[in-house]
């Protein structure tokens, strides 16, 4: 294992995106993001996403010249069109968006369409709790999880997070797939040769294996049966149905270089509690709720485990094995 300091990882980043055809800006904000997600202890959705990366850029299914913008607003509406570029650009313009209208109109609706994958949902929130607002975030991905009754993979993990800002200390901060488990951590067993959990996915004849490999050839099992679906289909509609983007099914997996353009959508939504019953009133209310939960041993406060691994990474430094240092280095000195 090799140990980097933040700076030095995300340096290596940036250069292995922008050497596959990334612009500055969508080099920076992405490795921005998969470091923040490396050091919340998230390696799923960290700088091993990278090769995945520049292989979707290098064979066209990313555009890294892409510039995302305001295609459509209306109040407290606004559509942003990532033009096939990596993510994370695109969020960062309708969070900012979101912000900005909801600061003064009091609540607003981001949408992004023709997107790529976003990487952990929460990371885009922080933007929004530093503006002492109540964010939430969802978007699709390709289809990994059948409908109920179905026998085909149709929606994606479609991820869902929300940011609840406190009086004092950091925000609760709540991210979840809607799968049993995140595809990213079976993409890591893969990787590793490691065997999943039973419960966690189906192969590809629809039976249910421990087998990483088989997993990522197959299907994911909705968390909690049907009523995963059922928020899955939430997902699916809000963030495709209202932004024009493509449904999970229509984009080809993002663990193959070749394929599609996914086009898939996101969507933000920011609540400015001032609109509503007040900034103090809803400080309070969190506080109260937080405090009887905190009154049972063992109840942790969603989010801070991720924020201490990440104060304790600001300072220590991340672990990344041999291996994935050395195809990042090549990445970026190719």
């Amino acid at each position: 294992m090799a140990k980097l300091v933040l700076a030095e990882l995300h340096e290596l980043a940036e250069r292995a995106l922008a050497r596959a055809g990334a612009g500055a800006d969508m080099a920076v904000s992405t490795a921005r993001a998969l470091v923040a997600a490396d050091a919340q202890g998230l390696a799923s959705h960290g700088v091993s996403r990278v090769p995945q990366y520049a292989g979707l850029l290098k064979n066209g299914r990313a555009d890294g010249k892409a510039i995302a913008a305001v295609v459509r607003s209306k109040g407290g509406a606004v559509l942003v069109d990532a033009k096939d570029g990596l993510a994370f650009p695109a969020c960062d313009l309708a969070v900012k968006e979101a912000v900005a209208r909801a600061r003064e109109l009091g609540v607003a609706f981001a949408g992004v369409t023709n997107s790529h994958h976003f990487g952990v949902a929460a990371i885009h929130l922080g933007a929004v709790a530093d503006a002492g607002m109540v964010g939430i975030a969802l978007g699709n991905s390709p289809a990994a999880m059948p409908m109920t009754g179905g026998k085909r993979a149709l929606f994606g993990t479609n991820p869902i997070a929300a940011v609840f800002p406190r009086k004092q200390g950091a925000p609760v901060s709540i991210d979840l797939s809607l799968s049993e488990a995140a595809r990213g951590k079976i993409m890591v067993a893969a990787q590793k040769g490691e065997a999943i959990p039973p419960g966690w996915a189906l192969d590809k004849h629809g039976d249910p294996t421990t087998d990483a490999k088989a997993a990522l050839e197959g299907m994911m099992l909705p968390a909690g049966g049907s009523k995963g679906a059922m928020l899955a289909l939430m997902v699916e509609l809000l963030v495709v149905a209202l932004t024009g983007a493509q449904f999970g099914f229509e984009a080809d997996s993002f663990f193959v270089a070749e394929g599609n353009r996914p086009k898939l959508g996101q969507a933000f939504i920011v609540i400015d509690p001032n609109a509503l019953a007040g900034n103090e009133a809803y400080l309070e209310r969190v506080e109260t709720l937080l405090g009887v939960m905190l009154a049972d041993d063992g109840v942790r406060i969603p989010g801070y485990r991720r924020n201490e691994l990440a104060a304790k990474a600001q300072v220590d430094g991340l672990k990344i094995s041999d291996a994935l240092l050395a195809q990042l280095r090549q990445l970026a000195d190719s």
